[in-house]
């Protein structure tokens, strides 16, 4: 047995719209992420003396801060991906949720 409001809130163009938002960050989100992340093991596989190289006089190599460059990365846009699922996104899905439920 189908759900009434469960097939209203699918065919509803502002789910629709939600949707196509939500996934099209994803996917930028999930492209930039992987181009980041293979890149600096690109780098460990292809040019090991770049990330070799040391800082100052101490023994810390190159590799160390850019490898918690990608670390931090990481961290910033999944808040960035937080921040407009909490705002935009959980503004959409209420309004959906009025409507369909009307």
């Amino acid at each position: 047995m189908k759900d009434p409001v469960a097939e209203r809130i699918r065919s509803h163009p502002k789910y629709l719209e939600l949707r196509r938002r939500r996934n099209r960050l994803g996917g930028w989100l999930t492209a930039i992420m992987l181009l980041v992340y293979y890149g600096y093991v690109a780098l460990i596989a292809f040019d090991k003396p770049f990330l070799a190289q040391p800082i100052g006089q101490g023994v810390t190599t190159l590799g160390i801060p850019i490898g918690l460059g990608v670390i931090v990365f990481t961290i910033v846009i999944t808040l960035a991906y937080i921040r407009r699922a909490n705002g935009e996104f959980d503004r959409l899905t209420a309004e959906i949720l009025k409507e369909a439920g009307q």
